[in-house]
């Protein structure tokens, strides 16, 4: 009797029957009898999923299979797509030629401290452990260092901070650039550290001890250099050291200091006259615009047609003026002001029904009392009051509110640069341009990068850990601006130098598109800065081993399959140009 033993096999046949495919899937066994090779069908496959079919197939084929638990066992999962991104970034930028040309371990812990700042802030000893949870630690070769180490290595940093920002300089600031600058502060914990001062709060922490810190920015806001002051130091005071340190640290001739209206003080403006090469934008305050009005230098008759003028005065020979009125301000100034003063309005009444009731009586003990209602939103100038041992009353001076109404909406840009240089519109354009420092200081203070609080007890510790911040905020700013497309940040970034410079700020079509359907062009979900970094660190690093081979036995690495998503954002990361 002929022998039918034989090889089983999958055959997979596809037929096109009115534009539609119809695939069949059989089981086959081929044998020889007689000397000739036959086939046979054993069954019909075609109804079991196509992942059932291709494991048969490769069954037959001699491979086996076991279950996934018996093949290897994760001992280990540490988030690693966010630690990739800002690493690539980092390389990107040449982050570790900046900080220093040779290698060594603390520039090793310098670059992790960094990427640690953006991937998860936190206090020093506290990112020593922590870091531990990614791969940060074993990427960037610290996974043994300790907190002092850490804090060796600030102080290295501390050391090499001109040579670092002269590098920042040289990459991002021309001559004849705007350079902008501001001052915040930041609130501190603990009470024996030398600059922390009791100072004006920009946190809303007032009476907290905090440091000043300076940054300097291009015109884009990108960060090349940051100061550390004490913490009641005045804005206009630091300006001037600014400036020299633009001059002296980045060699420019040429410079356009940009500064808000309390930064640029007229004695700093007296001090620039006689030095050649240095040019100012700044803006007028409130004060200085309401005697400009009051001279007949500004009329306000010159907004009824237009939103933008320049005017001359005696008072600052040898400037520029650029008078502009915004309305949508002035009604979101007068509203604001209605507001407060019907706020302030209901307290008086609160304490009047408090006298009328015989509660409250005393002419002093009144007074005490509304003089904290009426300075609480600074509103004082605008009450008539009437108090007596047992009377109160007020009434609005009506003719100091609308003198301040007609000022609702108005401000003056004052400059030195003559209009060769720079059109007015280019001027307001430039000092609207100090919101990007306003935007630098709200990432790095905030939940993205947090400088504060302080904890730091020694001077050099605290400029160390700003300067730290500041290059953090570097590498995340050429992220965000790479990731523009991914979140609800306006990709159109070519007409904000055509569009109206006095207008209110308005998003171009794509973004508020956007910003409305909370999704992409490609239906992908957009995503904030911290969002898109969470899901960046969905792409985790498995560490794995055979199950049965005991404790000694050798690892290996699987990292999760990236989304097609994942692979957009490190794509937009590796396409990041100096």
């Amino acid at each position: 009797m002929p022998s039918r033993t034989g090889t089983a096999h999958v055959v997979t046949t596809r037929r096109t029957y009115k534009d539609k495919v119809y695939c069949t899937h059989l089981l086959r066994r081929s044998y020889r009898e007689d000397g000739k090779v036959k086939n046979e069908t054993l069954g019909n496959l075609s109804h079991l999923p196509d992942a059932l079919i291709d494991i048969i197939r490769r069954s037959l084929q001699g491979e086996t299979f076991v279950a996934a638990s018996q093949a290897f066992e994760v001992v280990r999962s540490r988030a690693h797509g966010h630690v990739q991104a800002v690493a690539l970034a980092m390389q990107r930028l040449s982050l570790a030629s900046v900080i220093a040309s040779t290698p060594s371990p603390q520039r090793d812990l310098v670059l992790a401290m960094v990427a640690s700042r953006i991937v998860q802030p936190d206090t020093k000893l506290a990112t020593s452990r922590r870091w531990h949870c990614s791969t940060l630690a074993d990427d960037f070769g610290v996974a043994d260092a300790t907190e002092d180490d850490l804090y060796a290595a600030m102080d290295w940093l501390l050391a090499r901070q001109d040579a670092i920002e002269q590098k920042l300089g040289r990459r991002h600031l021309r001559e004849d650039a705007l350079v902008l600058y501001d001052l915040s502060s930041s609130y501190f914990e603990g009470s024996t550290c030398p600059p922390a001062k009791r100072g004006c709060s920009r946190d809303g922490w007032p009476g907290t001890l905090q440091v000043n810190h300076g940054l300097l920015t291009d015109a884009r806001g990108c960060p090349v250099a940051v100061s550390v002051f004490e913490g009641n130091t005045f804005d206009s005071l630091t300006f001037l050291p600014a400036l020299q340190r633009v001059r002296q640290r980045f060699g420019l001739a040429q410079v356009v200091m940009v500064g808000d209206r309390g930064m640029v003080s007229q004695k700093a403006i007296d001090d620039l006259r006689g030095q050649g090469g240095i040019d100012w934008i700044t803006a007028l305050k409130s004060v200085s615009i309401r005697s400009l009005v009051e001279q007949g230098h500004l009329q306000l008759g010159l907004f009824d047609q237009r939103n933008l003028a320049e005017i001359t005065s005696p008072d600052y020979p040898g400037e520029r003026l650029v008078a502009c009125r915004n309305d949508a301000l002035a009604r979101l100034r007068a509203h604001k002001r209605e507001s407060l003063l019907q706020a302030t309005e209901a307290l008086l009444a609160q304490v009047k029904s408090s006298v009328d009731a015989g509660r409250l009586a005393g002419q002093d003990k009144i007074g005490v009392q509304v003089g904290k209602i009426i300075n609480r939103h600074k509103l004082a100038k605008h009450f008539e009051l009437s108090i007596g041992e047992a009377a109160l009353g007020w009434s609005r001076r009506q003719g100091a509110i609308d003198a301040e109404a007609a000022l609702d909406g108005l401000y003056v840009i004052r400059t030195s640069l003559d209009a060769q240089r720079m059109d007015a519109p280019g001027c307001v354009r430039s000092y609207k341009a100090l919101s990007n420092v306003e935007r630098a200081f709200r990432s790095l203070k905030t939940v993205d990068l947090k400088v504060r609080p302080i904890h730091h007890r020694l001077a050099d510790r605290v400029r160390a850990h700003i300067l730290l911040c500041m290059l953090a905020f570097y590498v995340e700013w050429h992220i965000r601006e790479a990731w523009r497309e991914l979140m609800f940040a306006d990709t159109d970034q070519a007409a904000k130098a055509t569009r109206d410079p006095v207008a209110p700020a308005k998003r171009s079509t794509s973004a508020q598109r956007k910003a409305a359907s909370k999704v992409l062009d490609d239906e992908q979900p957009a995503h904030s800065f911290a969002t898109l970094m969470a899901e960046m660190a969905t792409v985790v690093r498995n560490t794995c081993r055979t199950p049965s081979a005991g404790p000694e036995a050798p690892t290996f690495d699987m990292l999760t399959t990236a989304t097609a998503h994942q692979q957009r954002a490190m794509a937009l990361i590796q396409a990041i140009q100096l």
